[in-house]
């Protein structure tokens, strides 16, 4: 590929263990996917880049040198350039750029983020800034291009994930800490529920009431916070809550525990797969039970995954549709045939690598 031509993509991303944790700056553990967002390009001789997305039926056209008016509530292509303009950051040409994607869209997997993701690297790499090879700046203008940009509540989860690639943990106690873990993971069966979800919304209202929870208890017991507390000790000021924020409060700090376990399953000698799937189905449980973000679908298509040999699964992203997953190292061909059955969008997925330019 010449100088006047250039193709990137990054991966989708499947929560393993944290969901709905990162915005709380709590420990998440998250794996990119072989499902990719590609953005081609070739230079022109306009002052314009020109975006033909044909798998949503869109076009953009970005002029050079101004900051970008947005026309829609997440005009993330549009923002993405605005803050790499703010940096001084201007393509000295224009593009003719095609953007296809084969992860699924609005269904919990991060394409919104992969897309972000890509676009940062596709543009940073147009400058030739140094900034393009380095995975954390990536995934950090991503992040404030689709959240910081537009006040929304996410984290910084799902732009790590697809920028850096395989399986990380993200910690936050003083600073941000992303570490990569081994990984040893075999296939999974990754699939889309066809209900469509509210992101948004449902991330407002988890965050809203947990905090308010963590408000109410400090105004008696002032030392309880999110990520040290232990549940135990505090069960009886969270059962004393209202009936929302007790459940959401009560799951938040089930899940942390979750993925501390999560954590040191991949970081031990010998990786007991069974155990995985064991803890995925738990999360799962938290999920259904506490966050009350699963749907009778996605309950009975883990049902079916399981009843076919998956080791555990659970739903990924933010919930009320979108996909589930299930680890299925030895049966993934008998998952995807039982799932199929139900009216849904199966995929068989391994662990993928970060953004990257591609040959």
């Amino acid at each position: 590929m010449n100088e006047h031509e250039l193709k990137v993509s990054a991966p989708g991303r499947i929560c393993l263990f944290g969901e709905h944790q990162d915005y709380f700056s709590l420990p998440i553990i998250a794996a990119a996917i072989d499902l990719r967002i590609t953005i081609s390009g070739k230079r022109n001789r306009d002052t314009r880049i020109l975006i033909d997305m044909p798998d949503i039926g869109e076009e953009e056209c970005l002029p050079l040198g101004e900051e970008l008016e947005y026309s829609k509530a997440r005009d993330y292509l549009k923002s993405a350039v605005n803050i790499l303009k703010r940096d001084g950051l201007i393509p000295d040409s224009g593009w003719d750029c095609v953007i296809k994607g084969t992860i699924p869209i609005n269904s919990g997997t991060a394409s919104s983020s992969a897309l972000v993701v890509a676009w940062t690297k596709f543009l940073l790499e147009a400058v030739h800034d140094r900034r393009a090879g380095l995975s954390d700046s990536i995934a950090n203008l991503a992040f404030m291009a689709e959240v910081a940009e537009f006040k929304e509540p996410g984290g910084k989860m799902d732009h790590y994930s697809s920028a850096l690639g395989g399986v990380i943990s993200i910690h936050f106690e003083n600073q941000l800490q992303v570490r990569q873990l081994k990984n040893t993971l075999g296939s999974f069966v990754l699939a889309d529920s066809l209900q469509r979800k509210n992101t948004t919304g449902t991330l407002e209202y988890i965050k809203t009431n947990v905090l308010n929870g963590v408000e109410k208890i400090q105004k008696e017991r002032t030392e309880f916070q999110l990520n040290t507390s232990p549940l135990q000790e505090y069960i009886e000021d969270i059962e004393r809550l209202d009936k929302e924020e007790k459940a959401l409060l009560k799951g938040t700090l089930l899940t942390r525990d979750l993925t501390a376990e999560g954590e040191s399953l991949f970081e031990s000698e010998t990786f007991d797969h069974a155990r995985f799937g064991e803890l995925l189905s738990r999360q799962q449980d938290v999920l259904h039970n506490y966050l009350k973000i699963s749907t009778p679908k996605i309950d009975q298509m883990l049902d079916a995954a399981l009843q076919a040999g998956a080791l555990g699964g659970k739903g990924n992203g933010s919930g009320g549709g979108g996909c589930v997953f299930a680890y299925s190292p030895n049966r993934a061909e008998e998952v995807v045939e039982a799932l199929r059955r139900l009216d849904t969008k199966p995929f068989i997925i391994h662990i993928g690598e970060g953004v990257r330019v591609e040959s």
